[in-house]
Protein backbone atom coordinates (compact mmCIF):
# COMPACT_ATOMS: atom_id res chain seq x y z
CA UNK A 1 0.00 0.00 0.00
CA UNK A 2 1.67 3.19 -1.17
CA UNK A 3 -0.54 5.86 0.30
CA UNK A 4 -2.33 6.36 3.63
CA UNK A 5 -6.04 6.88 3.92
CA UNK A 6 -7.57 9.13 6.51
CA UNK A 7 -10.73 9.07 8.52
CA UNK A 8 -13.76 10.72 6.97
CA UNK A 9 -13.17 14.45 6.69
CA UNK A 10 -15.45 17.23 7.91
CA UNK A 11 -17.49 19.00 5.95
CA UNK A 12 -4.78 38.71 -21.53
CA UNK A 13 -2.57 37.83 -18.52
CA UNK A 14 -2.02 40.79 -16.12
CA UNK A 15 1.42 42.33 -15.96
CA UNK A 16 3.01 41.43 -12.62
CA UNK A 17 4.55 43.82 -10.16
CA UNK A 18 8.31 44.18 -10.59
CA UNK A 19 11.24 45.74 -8.81
CA UNK A 20 13.59 45.88 -11.78
CA UNK A 21 15.92 42.98 -10.92
CA UNK A 22 19.38 42.94 -12.41
CA UNK A 23 20.46 40.46 -15.10
CA UNK A 24 21.71 37.93 -12.55
CA UNK A 25 18.35 38.01 -10.79
CA UNK A 26 16.49 37.53 -14.05
CA UNK A 27 18.27 34.24 -14.63
CA UNK A 28 16.47 32.75 -11.62
CA UNK A 29 13.07 34.32 -12.32
CA UNK A 30 10.20 32.24 -13.73
CA UNK A 31 9.09 32.65 -17.32
CA UNK A 32 5.65 33.75 -16.15
CA UNK A 33 4.92 36.10 -13.26
CA UNK A 34 8.36 37.69 -13.10
CA UNK A 35 9.28 39.93 -10.21
CA UNK A 36 9.63 39.62 -6.46
CA UNK A 37 5.84 39.64 -6.15
CA UNK A 38 3.30 38.32 -8.62
CA UNK A 39 -0.40 38.68 -9.25
CA UNK A 40 -0.51 36.47 -12.32
CA UNK A 41 -0.10 32.93 -13.55
CA UNK A 42 -3.31 31.27 -12.36
CA UNK A 43 -5.27 32.42 -15.43
CA UNK A 44 -8.21 33.04 -12.99
CA UNK A 45 -8.56 29.27 -12.41
CA UNK A 46 -8.41 28.11 -8.80
CA UNK A 47 -6.46 24.96 -7.96
CA UNK A 48 -8.45 21.85 -8.86
CA UNK A 49 -8.47 18.25 -7.66
CA UNK A 50 -5.88 16.18 -9.49
CA UNK A 51 -3.84 19.06 -10.86
CA UNK A 52 -0.83 18.71 -8.55
CA UNK A 53 -0.61 14.95 -9.11
CA UNK A 54 -0.92 15.57 -12.85
CA UNK A 55 1.89 18.15 -12.74
CA UNK A 56 4.23 15.91 -10.74
CA UNK A 57 3.69 12.95 -13.05
CA UNK A 58 4.16 15.11 -16.16
CA UNK A 59 7.36 16.76 -14.92
CA UNK A 60 8.79 13.45 -13.72
CA UNK A 61 8.31 12.11 -17.24
CA UNK A 62 9.48 15.24 -19.10
CA UNK A 63 11.28 18.19 -17.48
CA UNK A 64 10.20 20.46 -20.35
CA UNK A 65 6.57 19.34 -20.53
CA UNK A 66 5.14 22.82 -19.88
CA UNK A 67 7.26 24.30 -22.68
CA UNK A 68 6.30 21.67 -25.23
CA UNK A 69 3.76 22.26 -27.99
CA UNK A 70 1.97 19.03 -27.09
CA UNK A 71 1.49 19.98 -23.41
CA UNK A 72 -2.27 20.35 -23.91
CA UNK A 73 -2.51 16.82 -25.26
CA UNK A 74 -0.22 15.37 -22.58
CA UNK A 75 -2.10 17.05 -19.73
CA UNK A 76 -5.56 16.76 -21.28
CA UNK A 77 -6.51 20.42 -20.74
CA UNK A 78 -6.63 23.68 -22.69
CA UNK A 79 -3.77 26.14 -23.13
CA UNK A 80 -4.78 28.44 -20.28
CA UNK A 81 -5.21 25.51 -17.92
CA UNK A 82 -1.73 24.25 -18.81
CA UNK A 83 -0.37 27.60 -17.61
CA UNK A 84 -2.56 27.46 -14.53
CA UNK A 85 -1.45 23.94 -13.57
CA UNK A 86 2.18 25.03 -13.90
CA UNK A 87 1.51 28.05 -11.70
CA UNK A 88 -0.24 26.11 -8.93
CA UNK A 89 2.39 23.38 -8.89
CA UNK A 90 5.14 25.98 -8.51
CA UNK A 91 3.18 28.02 -5.95
CA UNK A 92 2.59 24.97 -3.75
CA UNK A 93 6.21 23.78 -3.91
CA UNK A 94 5.40 20.52 -5.69
CA UNK A 95 7.63 21.35 -8.66
CA UNK A 96 10.43 23.89 -9.09
CA UNK A 97 12.38 25.53 -11.90
CA UNK A 98 15.90 24.37 -12.61
CA UNK A 99 18.29 27.28 -12.27
CA UNK A 100 19.69 28.72 -15.47
CA UNK A 101 16.94 27.39 -17.75
CA UNK A 102 14.67 30.46 -17.62
CA UNK A 103 11.81 28.31 -16.42
CA UNK A 104 11.93 25.87 -19.34
CA UNK A 105 13.20 22.91 -17.30
CA UNK A 106 11.37 21.78 -14.18
CA UNK A 107 11.81 19.08 -11.56
CA UNK A 108 9.71 17.58 -8.81
CA UNK A 109 10.53 18.87 -5.33
CA UNK A 110 11.11 16.60 -2.36
CA UNK A 111 7.71 17.72 -1.03
CA UNK A 112 6.04 16.98 -4.35
CA UNK A 113 7.63 13.54 -4.49
CA UNK A 114 6.66 12.75 -0.90
CA UNK A 115 2.98 13.56 -1.46
CA UNK A 116 2.33 13.03 -5.19
CA UNK A 117 5.18 10.82 -6.44
CA UNK A 118 4.92 7.21 -7.58
CA UNK A 119 5.14 6.14 -3.92
CA UNK A 120 3.43 9.29 -2.68
CA UNK A 121 1.81 9.48 0.73
CA UNK A 122 -1.47 11.05 -0.40
CA UNK A 123 -1.66 11.70 -4.17
CA UNK A 124 -5.48 11.77 -4.16
CA UNK A 125 -5.83 14.25 -1.25
CA UNK A 126 -7.60 11.78 1.03
CA UNK A 127 -5.97 13.11 4.20
CA UNK A 128 -7.24 16.57 5.10
CA UNK A 129 -3.79 17.36 6.50
CA UNK A 130 -2.48 17.31 2.93
CA UNK A 131 -4.92 20.13 2.20
CA UNK A 132 -3.59 22.03 5.22
CA UNK A 133 -0.08 21.54 3.82
CA UNK A 134 -1.08 22.81 0.38
CA UNK A 135 -2.67 25.82 2.06
CA UNK A 136 0.54 26.37 4.06
CA UNK A 137 2.74 26.21 0.96
CA UNK A 138 0.48 28.58 -0.95
CA UNK A 139 0.03 31.08 1.88
CA UNK A 140 3.75 31.32 2.63
CA UNK A 141 4.88 31.68 -1.00
CA UNK A 142 4.82 35.46 -1.37
CA UNK A 143 7.09 35.15 -4.38
CA UNK A 144 4.57 33.26 -6.54
CA UNK A 145 1.18 33.74 -4.87
CA UNK A 146 1.40 37.25 -3.49
CA UNK A 147 -2.34 37.85 -3.20
CA UNK A 148 -2.86 34.68 -1.17
CA UNK A 149 0.11 35.38 1.08
CA UNK A 150 -0.90 38.97 1.76
CA UNK A 151 -4.57 38.13 2.31
CA UNK A 152 -3.67 35.46 4.86
CA UNK A 153 -0.82 37.19 6.71
CA UNK A 154 -1.14 40.96 6.34
CA UNK A 155 -4.80 41.52 7.18
CA UNK A 156 -5.08 42.71 10.78
CA UNK A 157 -8.75 41.81 11.11
CA UNK A 158 -10.71 38.62 10.57
CA UNK A 159 -13.47 40.47 8.68
CA UNK A 160 -12.88 42.18 5.36
CA UNK A 161 -14.33 43.03 1.96
CA UNK A 162 -12.95 42.91 -1.56
CA UNK A 163 -12.44 46.67 -1.41
CA UNK A 164 -10.53 46.59 1.88
CA UNK A 165 -8.35 43.78 0.53
CA UNK A 166 -7.65 45.78 -2.62
CA UNK A 167 -6.68 48.82 -0.56
CA UNK A 168 -4.36 46.68 1.57
CA UNK A 169 -2.61 45.34 -1.53
CA UNK A 170 -2.20 48.81 -3.04
CA UNK A 171 -0.87 50.18 0.25
CA UNK A 172 1.63 47.34 0.56
CA UNK A 173 2.82 47.80 -3.02
CA UNK A 174 3.30 51.50 -2.38
CA UNK A 175 5.13 50.83 0.90
CA UNK A 176 7.55 48.55 -0.96
CA UNK A 177 7.87 50.98 -3.86
CA UNK A 178 6.57 48.38 -6.31
CA UNK A 179 4.53 48.98 -9.45
CA UNK A 180 1.37 46.95 -9.14
CA UNK A 181 -1.04 45.52 -11.70
CA UNK A 182 -4.06 47.41 -13.03
CA UNK A 183 -7.15 47.69 -10.84
CA UNK A 184 -9.02 45.17 -12.99
CA UNK A 185 -6.13 42.68 -12.80
CA UNK A 186 -5.96 43.13 -9.04
CA UNK A 187 -9.70 42.50 -8.74
CA UNK A 188 -9.36 39.27 -10.72
CA UNK A 189 -6.53 38.11 -8.46
CA UNK A 190 -8.55 38.88 -5.33
CA UNK A 191 -11.58 37.08 -6.73
CA UNK A 192 -9.47 33.99 -7.47
CA UNK A 193 -7.96 34.08 -3.97
CA UNK A 194 -11.40 34.26 -2.37
CA UNK A 195 -12.79 31.43 -4.54
CA UNK A 196 -9.87 29.28 -3.39
CA UNK A 197 -11.44 29.13 0.07
CA UNK A 198 -15.08 30.09 -0.45
CA UNK A 199 -15.87 28.22 -3.63
CA UNK A 200 -18.50 29.09 -6.21
CA UNK A 201 -21.51 27.02 -5.22
CA UNK A 202 -24.80 28.86 -5.04
CA UNK A 203 -27.57 27.74 -2.69
CA UNK A 204 -29.26 24.62 -3.98
CA UNK A 205 -26.79 24.29 -6.84
CA UNK A 206 -24.49 21.33 -7.23
CA UNK A 207 -21.15 21.76 -8.93
CA UNK A 208 -18.87 19.01 -10.15
CA UNK A 209 -16.36 18.41 -7.34
CA UNK A 210 -13.37 18.57 -9.67
CA UNK A 211 -14.23 22.18 -10.53
CA UNK A 212 -14.16 23.30 -6.89
CA UNK A 213 -10.86 24.11 -5.21
CA UNK A 214 -10.11 21.36 -2.66
CA UNK A 215 -9.07 23.99 -0.09
CA UNK A 216 -12.74 24.94 0.30
CA UNK A 217 -12.97 21.85 2.50
CA UNK A 218 -10.76 23.50 5.12
CA UNK A 219 -13.60 25.91 5.93
CA UNK A 220 -11.01 28.56 6.66
CA UNK A 221 -13.24 31.36 5.46
CA UNK A 222 -16.93 32.20 5.18
CA UNK A 223 -18.89 34.86 3.32
CA UNK A 224 -22.18 36.57 4.08
CA UNK A 225 -25.28 35.83 2.02
CA UNK A 226 -24.54 38.71 -0.35
CA UNK A 227 -20.92 37.68 -0.90
CA UNK A 228 -19.72 41.09 0.30
CA UNK A 229 -18.33 40.54 3.79
CA UNK A 230 -15.77 37.78 4.32
CA UNK A 231 -14.52 36.34 7.58
CA UNK A 232 -11.67 34.07 8.59
CA UNK A 233 -12.75 31.30 10.94
CA UNK A 234 -10.25 31.63 13.75
CA UNK A 235 -10.07 28.72 16.16
CA UNK A 236 -8.50 25.36 17.09
CA UNK A 237 -8.51 23.58 13.68
CA UNK A 238 -8.81 20.06 15.17
CA UNK A 239 -8.27 18.43 11.76
CA UNK A 240 -4.71 19.83 11.69
CA UNK A 241 -2.41 17.17 13.17
CA UNK A 242 0.31 18.05 15.66
CA UNK A 243 3.00 16.59 13.38
CA UNK A 244 1.89 18.75 10.45
CA UNK A 245 1.74 21.78 12.75
CA UNK A 246 5.30 20.92 13.84
CA UNK A 247 6.43 20.61 10.22
CA UNK A 248 5.09 24.09 9.47
CA UNK A 249 6.57 25.51 12.67
CA UNK A 250 10.01 24.15 11.75
CA UNK A 251 9.72 25.51 8.20
CA UNK A 252 8.77 28.91 9.60
CA UNK A 253 11.66 28.71 12.07
CA UNK A 254 14.10 27.90 9.27
CA UNK A 255 12.83 30.81 7.17
CA UNK A 256 13.17 33.22 10.11
CA UNK A 257 16.72 32.14 10.87
CA UNK A 258 15.92 32.64 14.56
CA UNK A 259 18.66 30.46 16.04
CA UNK A 260 17.83 28.10 18.88
CA UNK A 261 14.77 29.90 20.22
CA UNK A 262 11.56 31.34 18.82
CA UNK A 263 9.19 33.69 20.63
CA UNK A 264 5.53 32.82 21.09
CA UNK A 265 4.57 36.20 19.62
CA UNK A 266 6.37 35.34 16.37
CA UNK A 267 4.68 31.94 16.12
CA UNK A 268 1.27 33.46 16.78
CA UNK A 269 1.32 36.75 14.89
CA UNK A 270 4.23 37.14 12.46
CA UNK A 271 3.62 37.06 8.71
CA UNK A 272 3.78 33.49 7.38
CA UNK A 273 3.63 32.08 10.91
CA UNK A 274 1.55 29.03 11.86
CA UNK A 275 -0.75 31.24 13.90
CA UNK A 276 -1.40 33.59 10.99
CA UNK A 277 -1.63 30.98 8.23
CA UNK A 278 -3.91 28.57 10.11
CA UNK A 279 -5.88 31.32 11.89
CA UNK A 280 -5.28 29.78 15.30
CA UNK A 281 -6.28 31.46 18.55
CA UNK A 282 -3.64 32.02 21.23
CA UNK A 283 -4.91 29.31 23.58
CA UNK A 284 -4.77 26.73 20.80
CA UNK A 285 -1.23 27.73 19.87
CA UNK A 286 -0.11 27.48 23.50
CA UNK A 287 -1.71 24.03 23.84
CA UNK A 288 0.00 22.76 20.71
CA UNK A 289 3.36 24.15 21.82
CA UNK A 290 3.01 22.50 25.23
CA UNK A 291 2.72 19.13 23.49
CA UNK A 292 6.00 19.60 21.60
CA UNK A 293 8.20 18.11 24.32
CA UNK A 294 6.41 14.74 24.19
CA UNK A 295 5.86 14.92 20.43
CA UNK A 296 9.55 15.47 19.66
CA UNK A 297 10.98 13.49 22.61
CA UNK A 298 12.59 16.63 23.96
CA UNK A 299 14.06 17.90 20.69
CA UNK A 300 11.76 20.95 20.76
CA UNK A 301 10.31 22.31 24.00
CA UNK A 302 8.06 25.20 25.04
CA UNK A 303 8.88 27.20 28.16
CA UNK A 304 7.15 30.10 29.93
CA UNK A 305 9.75 30.74 32.62
CA UNK A 306 9.57 34.25 34.09
CA UNK A 307 6.71 35.08 31.76
CA UNK A 308 8.95 34.75 28.70
CA UNK A 309 7.16 32.46 26.26
CA UNK A 310 9.68 30.75 24.00
CA UNK A 311 10.14 27.58 21.99
CA UNK A 312 13.64 26.09 22.25
CA UNK A 313 15.44 23.64 20.00
CA UNK A 314 17.49 21.15 22.07
CA UNK A 315 18.61 18.96 19.16
CA UNK A 316 18.32 19.00 15.39
CA UNK A 317 14.95 17.87 14.06
CA UNK A 318 14.13 18.44 10.42
CA UNK A 319 10.72 19.52 9.20
CA UNK A 320 10.75 16.62 6.74
CA UNK A 321 11.17 14.12 9.59
CA UNK A 322 8.07 15.51 11.30
CA UNK A 323 6.07 15.25 8.09
CA UNK A 324 7.21 11.70 7.44
CA UNK A 325 6.08 10.74 10.93
CA UNK A 326 2.60 12.12 10.27
CA UNK A 327 2.08 10.00 7.18
CA UNK A 328 3.67 6.94 8.76
CA UNK A 329 1.32 7.24 11.75
CA UNK A 330 -1.67 7.75 9.46
CA UNK A 331 -0.79 4.61 7.53
CA UNK A 332 -0.42 2.58 10.74
CA UNK A 333 -3.78 3.86 12.02
CA UNK A 334 -5.56 2.86 8.84
CA UNK A 335 -3.79 -0.51 8.74
CA UNK A 336 -5.04 -1.29 12.25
Amino acid sequence: MNRPLSATRGPSRPKPAETGPNEADLQSQPSRGTGLVSFSGHETFTLRHGWLKKAVEAVAADAQIFSNDDAMVALGVGKNMVRSIRHWALATDTIEEISGTRGANLRVTSFGEMIFGSQGADPFLEDINTLWLIHWKLATNERRSTGWSWMISLLRTDEFTRDSLSELFKSELKRRNLTGPSDSSLRRDIDCALRTYIGTRAKGELLEESLECPLVELQLMTADADGVLFRFNRGPKPSLSDQVFLYCLLEFWRARGSGESLAFSEIAFAANSPGAVFKLDENTIASRLERLNDLTRGSVIYDETSGLKQVYRRSNLSAETALNRHYQETLVTVGD
